[in-house]
């Protein structure tokens, strides 16, 4: 008897069999825009499709280990990789997935909308970077941290041009030290005390509890100014070398590759998913340190530029990864042989994929809207986008986050016993996508960061505004969707009525995460309805059943199994 082995056919090139994305990229940067970027796309998703999928699987295979002591006894905390994570790094680098927005040739082909051709990058690169997308998105934020006026221009001169640089033998990335067991999310209890040195340094005290990209080259810390006082607002960020570097500004070390002092990395994270990211529990003792701004003067505002950046690519790796999830499941789908013929024939299987391409796109859309927010700050200075952003930047984090976890479970269920079993690289989907809700804030305190956003920013009216303008938008579209944007829209200034007459109540504190939630579905809906308008066919069919699934709670299930192949 002849063994039977499933085939199962690569999914179709990301770029090129992404519809949404590349009328995404024909709206936001114009057709000569677009055809600029082309060539940059097309060579990443080779290179996906290629090496990084097979980098991506070493990576995964081989996760990093500690090393603490050299062959003599010596303390060298060293932590080691494999070959396929630097693969992932030397990948991100040459590809510009980090550098590109603050390239002087992108910004004056793209303008702001530079930020949008990185998102693009972001959209194939991601999904199978073996999370090398963390330290991606860590070093594009310590990059904006350093491009800031206050911070010392010898300091920006000597780590910037390296952080975006496009040469992988000379590109450095950054870790992102925050986090303390005692605190967590809760800032104002982090006890890392800043003193400063004779030579315009700081030294830095204290344990991190959560250290992301533990083997980068640098970091942006947090610590409190010795006699700083307490709370959150005085906390200041400083950027922490790792090892002896050819700067001035790094460590006064004469030995290159010699570690920082005063940094002990305690142990290495047994994560749930993201494997091989090294991520670490590091204490400091007097570590050497740069202030990133004056530290006598409140820090976390300045902090805050870090975090806005490392919250837009949370969304976008969460995009991503439905996008590239339904890519594999729909592949498969058009394999596999079940009662009946092909499982892509089944309605109820293809009702199931079409609600997920529903998803996907609004979380697509979402996070694409951040990033063109984000280049339109960075470069035009603009305040309408920077009022918005403060809102959009929580909302869309949290919100595309919870739809990655919950799709990335479909997916798994779609392939039946193969989802299960790790070496279909298929449970890495659900592992992964659990970290996107808890980093950068869970959905709850992004819920909170949303509520202070409306109250002390007045951020929810950008938000409204664009929702009253997408009402009438669809209204010569498709009437229905224009009344059920109308009812959210209105249960939307109701319950912003509820926050601003006590933002204290208890209900407004406890039904934070519905409201920014609802906030987000809205938003998502206004977004597809500003693309199907400008003639997208995707976005046309999936705004309304959106809108529906996720304003309305209504099933969707019979018009996603019609619709599939029109969504994907």
């Amino acid at each position: 008897m002849v063994r039977y082995v499933q085939a199962v056919p690569a999914p179709a090139d990301p770029y090129t069999g992404d519809r949404l994305l590349r009328s995404w990229l024909d709206r936001q940067l114009g057709a000569d825009g677009h055809a600029a970027a082309a060539d940059r796309l097309t060579a990443l998703a080779t290179d996906v499709t290629g090496p990084l999928r097979a980098a991506h699987a070493l990576a995964e295979a081989h996760p990093p280990t500690l090393v603490r002591y050299g062959p003599w006894g010596a303390r060298i905390d060293r932590i080691e990789t494999s070959v396929g994570w630097q693969a992932q790094r030397e990948a991100a680098a040459r590809h510009a997935v980090v550098a590109l927005p603050y390239l002087a040739r992108a910004r004056s082909t793209w303008g702001a909308a530079a930020r949008v051709v990185q998102h693009a990058l972001l959209h194939l690169y991601g999904p199978e970077s073996a999370t090398f997308s963390c330290p991606v998105a860590m070093s594009d934020g310590a990059a904006a941290l350093l491009s800031r006026p206050e911070v010392d221009p010898a300091l920006r001169d000597a780590w910037l041009p390296r952080l975006t640089s496009t040469d992988p033998s000379r590109v450095v990335s950054s870790g992102q030290w925050m986090t303390e067991s005692q605190g967590g999310s809760d800032l104002a209890r982090s006890t890392t005390i800043g003193r400063p040195a004779s030579d315009g340094s700081w030294r830095l005290t204290g344990e991190k509890w959560f250290c992301s990209a533990a083997d980068a080259e640098l970091a942006v810390a947090l610590a409190r100014p010795d006699a700083a006082g307490r709370g959150s607002r005085v906390l200041a960020p400083f950027l922490v070398p790792r090892y002896a570097a050819d700067s001035p500004l790094a460590l006064p070390s004469a030995e290159p590759d010699a570690p920082a002092p005063g940094v002990t990395v305690h142990r290495l994270k047994d994560k749930l998913g993201t494997r091989a990211l090294p991520t670490a529990e590091i204490g400091l003792h007097d570590a050497y340190a740069w202030p990133l701004g004056d530290p006598t003067q409140p820090g976390l505002t300045r902090a805050m530029t870090l975090v806005v950046v490392t919250r837009v690519h949370n969304a976008a790796a969460a995009a991503g990864g439905m996008r590239r999830g339904l890519a594999y499941a729909r592949a498969y789908a058009d394999a596999r042989q079940v009662a009946g013929g092909r499982l892509i024939t089944s309605p109820l299987h293809r009702a199931t994929l079409g609600t997920l391409a529903v998803d996907a796109a609004g979380a697509f859309v979402l996070a694409g809207h951040a990033f063109a927010l984000l280049g339109r700050v960075e470069v035009g200075a603009d305040p309408d986008a920077e009022a918005e952003l403060r809102i959009v930047a929580p909302l869309a984090k949290l919100a595309t986050a919870r739809l990655a976890v919950s799709s990335a479970s479909e997916y798994v269920e779609s392939f039946g016993g193969a989802g299960y079993v790790e070496d279909t690289g298929v449970p890495r989907l659900l592992r992964d996508a659990q970290v996107l809700p808890i980093w950068e804030g869970t959905t709850n305190v992004l819920a909170l960061d949303v509520l202070r956003a409306v109250v002390r920013d007045d951020a929810a009216t950008p938000l409204l505004k664009r929702l009253d303008q997408a009402v009438d938008t669809a209204r010569r579209l498709h009437p229905a969707l224009a009344d059920t944007l109308g009812a959210g829209t209105a249960e939307l200034r109701n319950s912003l009525a509820e926050v601003a007459a006590d933002p204290e109540a208890v209900g407004v504190i406890a039904g934070a995460r519905g409201l920014a939630l609802r906030m987000a579905y809205a938003l998502s809906t206004a977004l597809l309805v500003e693309q199907a308008a400008w003639g997208d066919e995707v976005a046309e069919v999936a705004a309304p059943l959106w809108a529906r699934r996720w304003l309305r709670g209504g099933d969707i299930a019979a018009d996603a199994h019609h619709e599939l192949d029109s969504l994907c």
